[in-house]
């Protein structure tokens, strides 16, 4: 008899998948309680898409187990009282009915994970931005080292998991003074922001520091509130962790994205709410860092006083705890299959890479409003709630990646479609006609890009082994992040590379005297494009746009990748019995 294939996912969205999650839970609990912990390292987080949370399988074989945890405080009520309720066994079919309990703490975790979004759309979103109109693409490539912790933080999570004070509560001994610590440094960048930008090119490396500390806290945070939230909620309510983390992380970012970058600009005030035309934004960043600053200091203070934690009675403490955790991402990383899939990982982004990092940026530069790229991220915000439900259905079956491969040729399409769009830059200006176009083309991308990541965190939950399956999925999410940071610096830099440009003055508006003293020089950087602006009669001719070059190696790289490796290699690891997914025992 054949072995079984990878199992089929199912959506935490619909009733069935709830009840079926109940059941699973309550397996568990009866049969294995060392697994139950193993579900607190599921929330791994990754901004490349929407979020979704599934629950391993039933164990088959059981290759390594970590040090047993003691599933009592998971059994105790979620409210702290220890005592059941019909709730725990029925779950909710929507937030209005969730349980009193549940619903605070749902409100709590969407708190929590709200804050998390913050600093990571700063330092992932508006700041590259705003750094733009000061700094080349390369330097901008720099300050991209800033979101790294998030593709790293594998590496510290059992860190985070297994040392912690008792007397405080698990989670909370990192979650206070993590907040602590970035309330701080949120005040105090607010106060020093304005000079640090205005003079970025010199302190590029400050505010690169300062952003990549920023983030690294957030993804700390990140490890123990993802644990927290699957003890907060009942077990009948579990699936609405995923919910909160969706709506806190994604309002999060897009508050310091989308909704900065609109009421920032000088255009979006005048155009909307002025009648006299100023040159600043309604908000500015010092502004916006000061009452986040306050905002998770206080956060932090009601947390530390108003919510108690139930104290953990788990094993897996201290160093012991620590090793026993990293052993077991060494044997899955020995595995022959899952170094192969890692090897994908890594490669599989390379060929989206110039337009994910560069296409707004250039847009921005031909002369696209701020004002008009907000409103083409706020229309594309639903799309992706949209396209990530679909694609979760879609992602059924034994060839459950067979939406990431197709995803995978029209993510490629949709490059060449956003750099016609550049290329096609009104030189009359953006008309109604030309926007529409652009909201077009990036709901598309997004279309493609959500399939893609939907699916493959579909096989990610499919595949992991059970007795382990919290360090499988980290293990897997992280080296997928990963393969969408290391080609980004390297892509800006091309675009540098790629771009000739020069400073030359007008013939029919210089006269003999400073045409012939005049000397010619580049302007490729941005530094050196002021400069040349600010000579009288002098003008930036761009020769070559490195961004085309760029683009169209990385859309060629990606294709030949494609079609002689990772199809081939895709659609042979989708096809493998679960046994080739285990760790030995």
């Amino acid at each position: 008899m054949s072995e079984p294939r990878a199992r089929q996912p199912y959506s935490t969205r619909s009733k069935a998948a709830s009840e079926l999650a109940v059941n699973e839970m309550s397996y568990y609990a009866n049969n294995d309680p060392e697994l139950v912990h193993e579900l607190e390292d599921l929330g791994a987080s990754n901004f490349d898409g929407p979020r979704h949370l599934s629950l391993p399988p039933r164990p088959r074989s059981i290759a390594t187990k970590l040090p047993q945890f003691d599933s009592s405080e998971a059994k105790k009520g979620h409210d702290g009282s220890g005592s059941s309720s019909k709730s725990k066994d029925e779950p909710a079919r929507s937030l209005l009915q969730l349980p009193p309990a549940d619903l605070r703490n749902f409100s709590l975790l969407c708190l929590l994970y709200l804050l998390q979004g913050v600093p990571v759309g700063l330092a992932m979103g508006s700041v590259p931005f705003l750094l733009k109109s000061k700094l080349s693409y390369g330097q901008v490539g720099l300050f991209s080292l800033a979101s790294y912790p998030y593709s790293m933080k594998l590496l510290w999570s059992p860190i985070v998991d297994a040392i912690y004070s008792r007397r405080i509560g698990r989670r909370k001994s990192w979650i206070v003074p993590i907040q602590t610590v970035s309330s701080l440094m949120l005040l105090w960048l607010g106060a020093h922001v304005d000079d640090l930008l205005e003079d970025a090119e010199n302190h590029l490396g400050f505010i690169t520091l300062v952003f990549f500390t920023l983030v690294f806290l957030c993804a700390t945070q990140d490890v123990a509130v993802d644990g927290w939230a699957l003890t907060l909620l009942s077990h009948a309510n579990l699936s609405y962790a995923s919910t909160a983390q969706t709506i806190g992380l994604n309002t999060g970012y897009f508050l310091s994205f989308t909704v900065f970058l609109a009421f920032n600009s000088p255009e979006f005030a005048n155009k909307y709410f002025r009648s006299v035309p100023d040159d600043v934004g309604l908000l500015s960043m010092r502004s916006y860092l000061t009452f986040w600053g306050w905002v998770y200091l206080i956060m932090t203070l009601a947390l530390l006083v108003g919510k108690r934690e139930e104290r953990t009675h788990d094993a897996r403490t201290g160093r012991r705890g620590i090793m026993d955790v990293y052993s077991a991402m060494w044997k899955i990383g020995k595995l022959s299959n899952v170094q192969l899939f890692v090897g994908i990982h890594l490669i599989a982004k390379f060929g989206f890479q110039a337009n994910d990092a560069v296409t707004n940026l250039k847009l921005l530069e031909k002369g696209f409003s701020k004002e008009d790229l907000a409103l083409t991220v706020l229309i594309d915000f639903p799309f992706e709630i949209i396209f990530g439900y679909y694609a979760a259905k879609w992602s059924v079956g034994d060839r459950p990646l067979r939406p990431w491969l197709y995803a995978f040729a029209g993510r490629l399409g949709c490059a060449l479609l956003a750099q016609s769009l550049v290329m096609c830059f009104p030189s009359n200006g953006v008309g109604t006609g030309y926007l529409l176009l652009v909201i077009l083309v990036h709901v598309l991308g997004s279309f493609m890009s959500t399939v893609q990541f939907v699916s493959i965190n579909a096989f990610h939950t499919q595949i992991a082994d059970p007795a382990i399956g919290g360090t499988y999925m980290t293990t897997l999410n992280t080296v997928s992040n990963l393969g969408g940071q290391w080609p980004r610096v390297l892509v800006l830099f091309a675009v540098d590379y790629f771009t000739r440009a020069d400073c030359e003055l007008a013939p029919e508006t210089s006269t003999a005297d400073q045409l012939d003293t005049f000397i010619p020089f580049s302007c490729a950087r941005q530094a050196d494009r002021q400069r040349c602006t600010a000579i009288e009669g002098a003008t930036c001719v761009m020769k070559v746009d490195g961004y085309y070059i760029a683009n169209l190696m990385c859309v060629i790289v990606g294709a030949i990748l494609f079609s002689t490796v990772i199809r081939k290699k895709v659609e042979y690891l989708q096809t493998l019995p679960l046994s080739k997914w285990r760790v030995e025992k």
